[in-house]
């Protein structure tokens, strides 16, 4: 697929990663950090961040699309693929949805199946460097098939639920399917 195929409508291209969020850059404290999947699940896991790291980890190249009109072609991330925490907390048949947790109460959610993507990561590197805070380091999800702010930084907490809970930004009428080649940026 050539470059323009990859551009989704009402998109541009950049070469920066240009930096946007909501609140402050939290502080990392490697000691005191933990990672917790729970809600809808046999086996509830809390990990702190070397047991996080010693999870396998691969690395993804993807496009990133922001819902303000642009996208950064050809993104190394590196991190843990999203089913392998689902191979840790085998969630239970009436899990469908999974509700991500991060730092300064930001939320999002998205359909269990969405979330089995090969794609979908917990990264903690980028372009072959640890993920710089203001991108979401220590740990950012990354769902290169939506839209960014589905993309949550500072990532703490997985809950599996069988309804789908609205996030920080699709309470405040964000789409909450958050296509980028359909243009849902707004409920």
């Amino acid at each position: 697929m050539n470059e323009k195929e990859r551009i989704p409508p009402g998109q541009r291209t950049t070469k920066k990663f240009p930096v946007l969020h909501e609140g402050s850059v939290p502080e990392f404290n490697d000691k005191e950090w933990d990672f917790r999947v729970e809600g809808l699940v046999e086996n509830s896991v809390t990990m702190n961040w070397k047991e996080f790291n010693d999870l396998p980890s691969v690395k993804v190249t993807s496009d990133f699309h922001c819902v303000t009109g642009w996208s950064r072609l050809d993104n190394e991330w590196e991190g843990v693929r999203f089913s392998e925490i689902v191979k840790l907390a085998n969630p239970k048949a009436d899990a469908h949805f999974v509700t991500v947790i991060a730092e300064e109460g930001y939320t999002t959610s998205l359909p269990l199946e969405d979330m089995m993507d090969d794609e979908v990561l917990l990264a903690f590197g980028f372009e072959g460097e640890a993920l710089q805070p203001e991108h979401g380091g220590p740990l950012r999800l990354v769902i290169p098939k939506k839209y960014a702010y589905k993309s949550a930084k500072w990532v703490r907490k997985v809950v599996f639920t069988e309804e789908k809970e609205l996030g920080f930004w699709e309470k405040r009428g964000y789409s909450d399917s958050a296509d980028p080649w359909k243009e849902e940026r707004y409920s």
